[in-house]
């Protein structure tokens, strides 16, 4: 439960420093906080399903930003 907590707390950061208008940098470094913390909990969580949301996560990060 602790993961989900922290999943859904980085998620209303976001959405606060976006109605504060943050630059991208800082959006940007909190989307991969909010990817790593949901690798984490999907890890603990365990299964096929998981183990693909996370590997879809760490292909996501490693593509170049246009």
């Amino acid at each position: 439960m602790d993961d989900a907590r922290a999943v859904l707390a980085r998620l209303d950061r976001i959405e606060a420093l976006e109605h504060e208008g943050a630059p991208p940098g800082v959006l940007l470094e909190e989307l991969r906080g909010l990817v790593h913390e949901a690798e984490e909990w999907a890890r603990r969580e365990g299964g096929e399903r998981a183990q693909n949301a996370v590997e879809r996560c760490a292909s996501a990060l490693s593509a170049p930003v246009a």
